[in-house]
């Protein structure tokens, strides 16, 4: 069942949102060369207290950690490590929500270790604009399959591929609620949006074929061919002017 959310719901919403927009900012800075991922997971879980929320991930089906932080050909749910250091170079997707009185916010970015190479600094930016591809779609009577479709129909010129094993979903009072949002997909079909109903996009771009596998530690997601994959979310609502993106200012 999909869910339309009041404006004191969205209002809880755009809260998390923010604790989520401000932590990742932070996070963003921290990004270097030797540092392990555990160093991000001790900041974020801090920050998130400080902000009065919650995390959203830790717990949830038994994730062990605040952040997902994923290298190079990890494609999500990759787990914090004081092993796991940073090298130049690497691709670093960095994934967190927040809780707030009961209400969440999600959203992902993609970070260059150093300075990366051309051919990723590419995987990046159209991965990036993917996701805003499908934020433009987010209109009262459009449809989710016009929402998925614009990410397969940004990346694929390029010779990119989307994740098909993970997709976006609705999010509110939990942080997975219906509707899937798939990367991919046919305009004009799946549940017409309307207003209040809030989304979290999450374009999963792979470098080369789709295909994805789970590693033995049971959460992280690699992809088959080794290539590097990107990653960026929002949480986005659909209101009657539009997009309302409310992991960001």
């Amino acid at each position: 069942m999909i869910i339309c959310k009041s404006a004191i719901e969205l209002e809880k919403m755009r809260r998390a949102g923010m604790v989520v927009w401000e932590v990742l900012q932070e996070l963003k800075a921290m990004v270097r060369p030797g540092l392990a991922t555990m160093e991000l997971e001790k900041v974020a879980e801090q920050r998130i207290r400080e902000r009065g929320a919650r995390a959203a991930f830790k717990g949830l089906y038994n994730f062990p950690c605040v952040l997902c932080t994923s290298i190079n050909d990890e494609i999500v749910h990759g787990i914090p490590s004081p092993k796991r250091i940073l090298r130049e170079g690497d691709l670093l997707k960095i994934d967190v929500g927040a809780e707030v009185e009961g209400y969440y916010g999600d959203s992902a970015v993609t970070v260059p270790v150093g300075e990366i190479s051309p051919a990723l600094k590419q995987l990046v930016r159209v991965t990036e604009e993917s996701l805003y591809a499908a934020i433009d779609r987010v209109r009262l009577g459009s449809r989710v399959g016009d929402v998925s479709s614009a990410v397969e129909q940004y990346v694929t010129p390029y010779g990119y591929s989307v994740v098909r094993d993970f997709v976006g979903h609705g999010i509110g009072s939990k942080l997975h609620e219906d509707p899937k949002v798939p990367n991919f997909g046919t305009p004009g079909v799946g549940p017409k949006l309307k207003e209040g109903m809030a989304l979290a996009i999450e374009p999963m771009v792979n470098a080369g074929k789709p295909g994805s596998r789970v590693l033995q530690d049971r959460w992280t997601a690699v992809t088959e061919d080794g290539g590097c994959s990107a990653h960026f979310e929002h949480t986005v609502v659909v209101t009657g002017n539009g997009p309302w993106i409310l992991t960001r200012p």
